[in-house]
């Protein structure tokens, strides 16, 4: 079973890797304990909306974008195939009309 906790760690344990940052230089980053990041990072514990934007904040990354690779690991995981654009047909949607 898909977990998005875990998704969401990898995905941000993958971009402060790649950027050759220490769990440490993150934390201290985002104003939360190495432990709590390092638990994040792990799967072991799920971030709220306000450390999530924190942590992509330090990392520099957008929280659409992390949201989106998990989405798209999700999807994969589900068999499910995801467009790269928003279809039509939602956007025919009275939710998502344009106002006025």
């Amino acid at each position: 079973m898909i977990l998005l906790r875990r998704e969401i760690g990898d995905v941000l344990r993958d971009a402060r890797q790649r950027q050759g940052r220490t769990l440490r230089e993150v934390s201290s980053a985002a104003r939360v304990s190495l432990g709590y990041l390092s638990e994040v990072e792990r799967g072991q514990k799920e971030a709220s909306s306000e450390l999530l934007a924190s942590i992509c904040e330090a990392l520099n990354v957008p929280m659409s974008f992390v949201l989106r690779v998990v989405s798209d690991r999700v999807a994969v995981e589900e068999g499910v195939h995801v467009p790269d654009t928003v279809p039509d047909e939602l956007l025919r949607r009275e939710i998502l009309a344009p106002v006025g």
